[in-house]
Protein backbone atom coordinates (compact mmCIF):
# COMPACT_ATOMS: atom_id res chain seq x y z
CA UNK A 1 0.00 0.00 0.00
CA UNK A 2 1.45 2.72 -1.16
CA UNK A 3 2.04 6.01 1.51
CA UNK A 4 -0.62 8.68 -0.34
CA UNK A 5 -3.23 5.86 -0.25
CA UNK A 6 -2.49 5.10 3.47
CA UNK A 7 -2.54 8.85 4.44
CA UNK A 8 -6.49 9.16 2.68
CA UNK A 9 -7.12 5.58 4.70
CA UNK A 10 -5.88 7.29 8.34
CA UNK A 11 -7.80 10.60 7.28
CA UNK A 12 -10.95 8.50 6.48
CA UNK A 13 -10.81 7.03 9.67
CA UNK A 14 -10.01 10.57 11.44
CA UNK A 15 -13.37 12.33 9.73
CA UNK A 16 -15.44 8.62 10.26
CA UNK A 17 -14.56 6.72 13.15
CA UNK A 18 -12.40 8.85 15.71
CA UNK A 19 -15.09 10.31 17.29
CA UNK A 20 -17.54 7.66 17.32
CA UNK A 21 -15.16 5.20 18.70
CA UNK A 22 -13.44 8.57 20.75
CA UNK A 23 -17.26 8.65 22.74
CA UNK A 24 -17.63 4.92 22.78
CA UNK A 25 -14.30 5.03 24.96
CA UNK A 26 -15.21 7.34 27.24
CA UNK A 27 -19.08 6.38 27.82
CA UNK A 28 -18.49 2.85 28.14
CA UNK A 29 -14.80 1.58 27.84
CA UNK A 30 -13.06 4.03 30.52
CA UNK A 31 -16.21 3.64 33.46
CA UNK A 32 -16.91 -0.03 32.88
CA UNK A 33 -12.62 -0.22 33.71
CA UNK A 34 -12.45 2.19 36.32
CA UNK A 35 -15.90 0.04 38.15
CA UNK A 36 -13.99 -2.37 37.70
CA UNK A 37 -10.82 -1.52 39.61
CA UNK A 38 -13.01 0.08 42.36
CA UNK A 39 -13.94 -3.44 42.88
CA UNK A 40 -10.97 -4.20 44.02
CA UNK A 41 -10.29 -1.21 46.47
CA UNK A 42 -12.35 0.37 49.61
CA UNK A 43 -13.84 2.53 47.48
CA UNK A 44 -16.50 4.98 50.04
CA UNK A 45 -18.48 6.70 47.01
CA UNK A 46 -16.18 9.17 46.61
CA UNK A 47 -12.50 8.17 46.79
CA UNK A 48 -10.84 4.80 47.76
CA UNK A 49 -7.46 4.54 50.20
CA UNK A 50 -5.76 1.04 49.50
CA UNK A 51 -6.36 -1.83 47.27
CA UNK A 52 -8.04 -4.65 48.93
CA UNK A 53 -7.97 -7.46 47.00
CA UNK A 54 -10.78 -9.72 46.39
CA UNK A 55 -12.17 -9.06 49.70
CA UNK A 56 -15.91 -7.11 47.90
CA UNK A 57 -16.38 -10.29 46.00
CA UNK A 58 -15.28 -12.77 48.97
CA UNK A 59 -18.19 -10.45 50.64
CA UNK A 60 -20.66 -10.46 48.44
CA UNK A 61 -20.26 -14.28 47.80
CA UNK A 62 -21.04 -14.66 51.70
CA UNK A 63 -23.90 -12.10 51.69
CA UNK A 64 -27.22 -14.56 51.97
CA UNK A 65 -29.17 -11.95 50.77
CA UNK A 66 -27.73 -11.23 47.68
CA UNK A 67 -28.11 -15.02 46.97
CA UNK A 68 -31.46 -14.72 47.27
CA UNK A 69 -32.10 -12.12 45.63
CA UNK A 70 -29.96 -13.26 42.33
CA UNK A 71 -32.63 -17.07 42.55
CA UNK A 72 -35.34 -14.67 42.84
CA UNK A 73 -34.24 -12.53 39.76
CA UNK A 74 -33.33 -15.90 37.86
CA UNK A 75 -37.04 -17.01 38.53
CA UNK A 76 -38.37 -13.68 37.46
CA UNK A 77 -36.69 -13.73 34.62
CA UNK A 78 -37.88 -17.07 33.18
CA UNK A 79 -41.10 -16.78 34.12
CA UNK A 80 -41.31 -13.12 32.75
CA UNK A 81 -39.67 -14.59 29.58
CA UNK A 82 -41.96 -17.52 29.01
CA UNK A 83 -45.22 -15.25 29.72
CA UNK A 84 -44.18 -12.02 27.87
CA UNK A 85 -42.90 -13.53 24.58
CA UNK A 86 -46.36 -16.58 24.86
CA UNK A 87 -48.64 -13.18 25.36
CA UNK A 88 -46.59 -10.81 22.42
CA UNK A 89 -46.91 -13.81 19.98
CA UNK A 90 -50.77 -14.31 20.80
CA UNK A 91 -51.28 -10.62 19.99
CA UNK A 92 -48.89 -10.30 16.78
CA UNK A 93 -51.21 -13.79 15.23
CA UNK A 94 -54.11 -11.60 16.48
CA UNK A 95 -53.41 -8.46 14.98
CA UNK A 96 -52.12 -9.86 11.96
CA UNK A 97 -55.42 -11.76 11.30
CA UNK A 98 -58.37 -10.66 9.10
CA UNK A 99 -59.22 -8.29 12.06
CA UNK A 100 -61.23 -5.09 11.48
CA UNK A 101 -59.96 -2.21 13.26
CA UNK A 102 -56.25 -3.97 13.52
CA UNK A 103 -54.31 -1.12 13.86
CA UNK A 104 -56.51 0.58 16.54
CA UNK A 105 -55.57 -3.00 18.23
CA UNK A 106 -52.27 -2.67 17.79
CA UNK A 107 -51.78 1.01 18.85
CA UNK A 108 -53.89 0.07 22.29
CA UNK A 109 -51.31 -3.25 23.36
CA UNK A 110 -48.41 -1.15 22.44
CA UNK A 111 -49.54 2.12 24.54
CA UNK A 112 -48.25 0.73 27.96
CA UNK A 113 -44.87 0.46 26.65
CA UNK A 114 -44.69 4.33 26.30
CA UNK A 115 -45.29 4.67 30.33
CA UNK A 116 -42.29 4.94 32.29
CA UNK A 117 -41.74 2.09 34.88
CA UNK A 118 -42.43 4.52 37.65
CA UNK A 119 -44.91 5.55 36.91
CA UNK A 120 -46.41 2.09 35.70
CA UNK A 121 -45.54 1.23 39.23
CA UNK A 122 -47.54 3.67 40.91
CA UNK A 123 -50.46 3.44 39.11
CA UNK A 124 -50.27 -0.45 39.95
CA UNK A 125 -49.65 -0.26 43.53
CA UNK A 126 -52.79 1.76 43.02
CA UNK A 127 -54.55 -0.98 41.52
CA UNK A 128 -53.04 -3.70 43.71
CA UNK A 129 -53.49 -1.76 47.12
CA UNK A 130 -56.76 -0.05 46.86
CA UNK A 131 -59.10 -0.68 43.49
CA UNK A 132 -58.79 -4.42 43.77
CA UNK A 133 -59.03 -4.93 47.33
CA UNK A 134 -62.40 -2.43 47.47
CA UNK A 135 -63.92 -4.16 44.81
CA UNK A 136 -63.52 -7.39 46.35
CA UNK A 137 -64.92 -6.34 49.65
CA UNK A 138 -68.27 -4.86 47.90
CA UNK A 139 -68.76 -8.05 46.38
CA UNK A 140 -67.24 -10.12 48.98
CA UNK A 141 -64.34 -11.76 46.31
CA UNK A 142 -62.15 -13.80 48.55
CA UNK A 143 -59.33 -13.41 45.76
CA UNK A 144 -57.94 -9.74 46.34
CA UNK A 145 -59.32 -8.62 49.73
CA UNK A 146 -55.75 -8.83 50.80
CA UNK A 147 -53.22 -6.34 48.90
CA UNK A 148 -51.25 -8.96 46.22
CA UNK A 149 -48.28 -6.67 47.30
CA UNK A 150 -48.62 -7.56 51.25
CA UNK A 151 -48.00 -11.14 50.25
CA UNK A 152 -44.16 -12.54 49.06
CA UNK A 153 -45.87 -15.24 46.47
CA UNK A 154 -48.64 -12.62 45.11
CA UNK A 155 -45.98 -9.88 45.41
CA UNK A 156 -44.05 -12.17 42.60
CA UNK A 157 -47.04 -12.77 40.56
CA UNK A 158 -47.85 -8.96 40.92
CA UNK A 159 -44.56 -7.89 39.59
CA UNK A 160 -44.78 -10.78 36.47
CA UNK A 161 -48.42 -9.03 35.64
CA UNK A 162 -47.02 -5.71 35.35
CA UNK A 163 -43.70 -6.91 33.55
CA UNK A 164 -45.99 -8.61 31.31
CA UNK A 165 -48.51 -5.50 30.57
CA UNK A 166 -45.82 -2.95 30.17
CA UNK A 167 -43.83 -5.49 28.09
CA UNK A 168 -45.87 -7.52 25.50
CA UNK A 169 -46.93 -4.59 23.06
CA UNK A 170 -43.21 -3.98 22.38
CA UNK A 171 -42.27 -7.73 21.21
CA UNK A 172 -45.73 -7.81 19.41
CA UNK A 173 -43.91 -5.07 17.13
CA UNK A 174 -41.09 -7.74 16.54
CA UNK A 175 -43.56 -10.84 16.07
CA UNK A 176 -45.29 -8.46 13.49
CA UNK A 177 -42.95 -7.79 11.77
CA UNK A 178 -41.30 -11.59 11.52
CA UNK A 179 -44.99 -12.79 10.63
CA UNK A 180 -45.39 -10.11 8.33
CA UNK A 181 -42.57 -11.14 6.39
CA UNK A 182 -43.38 -14.51 5.68
CA UNK A 183 -44.04 -15.19 1.85
CA UNK A 184 -47.79 -15.73 0.62
CA UNK A 185 -46.85 -18.02 -1.71
CA UNK A 186 -45.37 -20.48 0.99
CA UNK A 187 -48.83 -19.85 2.50
CA UNK A 188 -51.11 -20.13 0.42
CA UNK A 189 -49.40 -23.21 -1.37
CA UNK A 190 -49.65 -24.64 2.11
CA UNK A 191 -53.46 -24.23 1.75
CA UNK A 192 -53.91 -25.88 -0.85
CA UNK A 193 -52.14 -28.73 0.01
CA UNK A 194 -55.02 -28.70 2.80
CA UNK A 195 -53.08 -27.63 5.94
CA UNK A 196 -54.33 -26.56 9.02
CA UNK A 197 -53.97 -23.22 10.41
CA UNK A 198 -52.11 -25.33 13.75
CA UNK A 199 -49.99 -26.66 10.88
CA UNK A 200 -49.63 -23.93 9.14
CA UNK A 201 -48.44 -22.10 12.62
CA UNK A 202 -46.04 -24.72 13.99
CA UNK A 203 -44.73 -26.25 10.42
CA UNK A 204 -43.86 -22.87 8.57
CA UNK A 205 -44.92 -19.68 10.27
CA UNK A 206 -42.81 -20.25 13.67
CA UNK A 207 -40.09 -22.02 12.08
CA UNK A 208 -39.45 -18.94 9.37
CA UNK A 209 -40.09 -16.71 12.08
CA UNK A 210 -36.83 -17.91 14.20
CA UNK A 211 -34.95 -15.18 13.91
CA UNK A 212 -37.53 -12.90 15.66
CA UNK A 213 -38.20 -15.30 18.71
CA UNK A 214 -34.14 -15.02 19.08
CA UNK A 215 -34.33 -10.70 19.03
CA UNK A 216 -37.45 -11.05 21.40
CA UNK A 217 -35.84 -13.62 23.85
CA UNK A 218 -33.07 -12.04 24.26
CA UNK A 219 -34.45 -8.40 25.01
CA UNK A 220 -37.15 -9.94 27.84
CA UNK A 221 -33.94 -11.59 29.21
CA UNK A 222 -32.15 -8.93 29.10
CA UNK A 223 -35.40 -6.70 30.22
CA UNK A 224 -35.79 -8.73 33.68
CA UNK A 225 -32.07 -9.04 34.78
CA UNK A 226 -32.19 -5.27 34.62
CA UNK A 227 -35.66 -4.39 35.82
CA UNK A 228 -35.24 -1.86 38.25
CA UNK A 229 -37.58 1.07 38.32
CA UNK A 230 -40.80 -1.32 38.28
CA UNK A 231 -39.50 -3.39 41.26
CA UNK A 232 -38.96 0.16 42.97
CA UNK A 233 -42.30 1.70 42.72
CA UNK A 234 -44.26 -1.48 42.73
CA UNK A 235 -43.17 -3.29 45.90
CA UNK A 236 -39.75 -1.57 46.74
CA UNK A 237 -38.42 -4.88 47.69
CA UNK A 238 -40.95 -5.57 50.32
CA UNK A 239 -42.20 -7.55 51.74
CA UNK A 240 -39.19 -7.88 54.15
CA UNK A 241 -36.95 -7.50 50.92
CA UNK A 242 -38.13 -10.67 49.36
CA UNK A 243 -39.25 -9.49 45.98
CA UNK A 244 -36.18 -7.76 45.66
CA UNK A 245 -34.50 -7.70 42.12
CA UNK A 246 -30.93 -8.11 41.78
CA UNK A 247 -30.87 -4.22 40.52
CA UNK A 248 -32.27 -3.08 43.41
CA UNK A 249 -30.15 -4.84 45.81
CA UNK A 250 -27.48 -3.81 43.95
CA UNK A 251 -28.30 0.00 44.43
CA UNK A 252 -29.38 -0.56 48.55
CA UNK A 253 -26.08 -1.44 48.88
CA UNK A 254 -24.46 0.61 47.31
CA UNK A 255 -26.37 4.09 48.20
CA UNK A 256 -28.95 2.84 51.29
CA UNK A 257 -25.91 0.50 53.15
CA UNK A 258 -22.92 2.62 52.28
CA UNK A 259 -21.07 -0.49 51.17
CA UNK A 260 -20.11 0.96 47.47
CA UNK A 261 -17.11 -1.65 47.12
CA UNK A 262 -19.40 -4.59 47.56
CA UNK A 263 -22.07 -2.98 45.45
CA UNK A 264 -19.79 -2.03 42.95
CA UNK A 265 -18.24 -6.37 43.23
CA UNK A 266 -21.87 -7.56 42.58
CA UNK A 267 -22.45 -5.31 39.82
CA UNK A 268 -19.85 -6.68 37.92
CA UNK A 269 -20.91 -10.36 38.96
CA UNK A 270 -24.41 -9.40 37.60
CA UNK A 271 -22.72 -7.94 34.07
CA UNK A 272 -20.87 -11.31 33.95
CA UNK A 273 -24.03 -13.25 34.47
CA UNK A 274 -26.17 -11.74 31.88
CA UNK A 275 -23.57 -11.52 29.35
CA UNK A 276 -23.25 -15.09 29.96
CA UNK A 277 -26.92 -16.31 29.95
CA UNK A 278 -27.32 -13.49 26.41
CA UNK A 279 -24.44 -15.59 24.54
CA UNK A 280 -25.97 -19.14 25.76
CA UNK A 281 -29.59 -18.17 24.87
CA UNK A 282 -27.76 -16.47 21.25
CA UNK A 283 -25.96 -19.23 20.57
CA UNK A 284 -29.31 -21.81 21.24
CA UNK A 285 -31.10 -20.10 19.17
CA UNK A 286 -28.80 -19.35 16.37
CA UNK A 287 -28.62 -22.79 16.06
CA UNK A 288 -31.95 -23.39 16.15
CA UNK A 289 -32.31 -20.79 13.48
CA UNK A 290 -29.98 -23.18 11.33
CA UNK A 291 -31.44 -26.43 11.74
CA UNK A 292 -34.60 -24.61 10.64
Amino acid sequence: MSRIKRTKNIKKFLVFGAIPLSIFLAVLVYPFARGLFLTFTDWNGFGYTKLNGVGNYVKSFKDPTFWSTLGFTLKFVLVSMILVNAVAFGLALLVTSKLKSSNLFRTFFFIPNLIGGVVLGVIWQFIFNTALVSISKKFDLPFFQQSWLQDTNKAFWALIIVTVWQSSGYMMIIYITGLISIEQDVLEAAKVDGASPLRMLTSIKIPLMAQSFTIALFLTMRGGFMAYDVNLSLTGGGPFRTTELVSLHIFQEAFAFGHFGTGQAQAVVMFVMVALAALIQVAVSKRAEVQQ
